[in-house]
């Protein structure tokens, strides 16, 4: 099935969001496209308890270049969220991957912002075919960068959240006080269930857990571009400095952003990203 998704963002030339709804073996996966079809496909992956609409403010960035793919990882945003499905993040790497082959993409740059960082590795440990290079967005590299928060956010009892308590839960994603987050955000955590959110948050504490991403990317050989928004209040900034084990990284702070650079500061974000992706895009035969 697919409709238009009826936002504002319209893109080079290829008209409004076109939003999808695919069939997987585990529930339903929700994909939005923008830009030209035979442009270079740009995979962009949400965090934990985030969805597309996390990228909302870079997509008209993005698509005078690229093909720009999203999608709500299962459990999150529009997709399906099943209380008897895996959520580790090699399954939701598959079905990432998955998703690109239906969308008939045989080669993409992969875009992860925090968490979606890791899944992008995931996908391209998986698929180093369908995976040219790889970007994060104030991506951990390692659990002993993480920053713990004071206090829990909230338990089952709570949930669903109040829009006070989701705006505290989402607080440090930001790096100034009073950042206004967008509604539609906090109503798509909010439509979670109280499982998928502590299981994705838990799945991406395993995948650490097992190894730190910049070991894994030295294996990958794959390019790699890291931002990070030097005043996250998340993941230690200075632990940018541990993607530069990983052969001919390019790693950038942004003063002055937090933990979502994306949402702060799209343009400074976007000029970034393009001067990596125009070097290794591959175009769409």
């Amino acid at each position: 099935m697919t409709v238009s998704d009826g936002g504002p963002y319209v893109n080079g030339g290829a008209g409004a969001t076109e939003s999808s709804t695919l069939p997987m073996d585990d529930g339903e996966i929700h994909v939005c496209q923008d830009g030209p079809r035979d442009a270079p496909a740009l995979l962009l992956l949400h965090g934990s308890a985030s969805s597309t609409r996390s990228w909302d403010p870079m997509v008209p960035l993005l698509t005078g270049s690229h093909r720009v793919i999203r999608i709500d990882l299962l459990g999150h945003g529009r997709s399906a969220k099943p209380a008897d499905r895996s959520y580790a993040l090699s399954d939701q790497a598959r079905r990432a991957g998955a998703a690109l082959d239906r969308l008939g993409v045989e080669h993409a740059i992969v875009v992860g912002h925090s968490s979606g960082g890791a899944v992008a590795t995931a996908l391209a440990e998986q698929r180093p075919d369908l995976v040219t290079a790889l970007a994060f967005i104030n991506t951990g590299p390692s659990l002993d960068a993480f920053i713990a928060p004071e206090s829990a956010a909230f338990g089952p009892s709570q949930w669903p959240p109040t829009d006070e308590q989701l705006r505290q839960f989402a607080s440090t994603g930001f790096s100034r006080a009073g950042h206004r987050i967008p509604q539609e955000l906090l109503d798509e955590v909010r439509a979670m269930t109280y499982h998928t959110l502590t299981t994705t948050m838990q799945a991406t504490r395993h995948y650490l857990e097992q190894q730190a991403l910049p070991d894994r990317l030295t294996v990958l050989g794959k390019p790699l571009l890291v931002i990070f928004g030097e005043d996250d209040r998340r993941w230690r900034s200075s632990s940018a400095s541990d993607y530069r084990a990983v052969p001919g990284a390019k790693v950038e702070l942004l003063p002055g952003l937090g933990h979502s650079p994306l949402l702060e500061d799209p343009p400074r974000t976007a000029l970034s990203l393009l001067a990596f992706t125009a070097i290794h895009a591959v175009r769409a035969d």
